[in-house]
This record gives C-alpha cells, structure tokens and sequence, in this order.
C-alpha cells in the first residue's frame, strides 16, 4: 500500500471514530443520559431503547416532541409505533433515533467551521 493511501486510510478510520463520538455526545445530551464516550453501538442502542421504554411510559408528550425537533421521520415513527412490526417499538425508535444521530454527526463534522482568530472578525 502507498504511503498516501495509507495516509487516506487512516484519515478515514479517524473520521469514522470521530462520528461515533459525536452520535453518543448527541445521544446523550438529547435523552439525558449519561453514557461513556467508548460505548458500542449495541450497548448505545440498549440504553437508548430502555430510556424510550420509559419515556414512552412517563412522557410520551416529550418523547414525542424529541422525536419532532431531532428530525426523525414522523412516518417511520408511526410504523415502529404500529403492532405490525416485530420489534418492540422502544428498539425500533431507538434504531431511528441512532440513525438520524449519526446523520447529524456526519453534517456537523463535515461542515465544523474553524472559531475566528480575531474577536472583531466577521
């Protein structure tokens, strides 16, 4: 492998490791929750469910409007919430929800402008 597409490499696996770490920042600081920075997407994906199981239970109101403002498909809500699916509806929101997250890491890393040098730098 050239030493340029092993740079590339490596620049992407670091790009990957970033997205993660901004999914689980955006998780937690959306469902209040307090997770490692290092957690796996399963162990994400079972707090995140158990949370919505609860939310569902207590504060569906809430939940509901989380839902509305973190731009997760009212549609797609609507079918995890149907008695069609196999899934209990707490997983399959959760699996929205760590969907749409990484989505909106991905764009805030992708466009995450530099802070201006100079106080008066418009």
């Amino acid at each position: 492998m050239t030493n340029s597409r092993l740079k590339i490499c490596r620049l992407f696996v670091l790009l990957i490791m970033q997205k993660d770490k901004k999914t689980v920042e955006l998780i937690r600081q959306d469902f209040d929750l307090s997770l490692d920075l290092r957690a796996d997407e399963k162990e994400l994906l079972r707090i995140l469910s158990d949370r919505i199981a609860q939310l569902i239970a207590e504060r569906p109101e809430y939940l509901f409007s989380l839902l509305y403002r973190l731009d997760v498909s009212e549609e797609k809500v609507h079918k995890a919430l149907s008695n069609l699916e196999e899934k209990p509806a707490n997983i399959l929101l959760a699996e929205l929800v760590l969907q749409r997250q990484k989505q909106r890491a991905a764009t805030r890393l992708a466009y995450k402008q530099k802070p201006l040098d100079d106080e008066m730098a418009w």
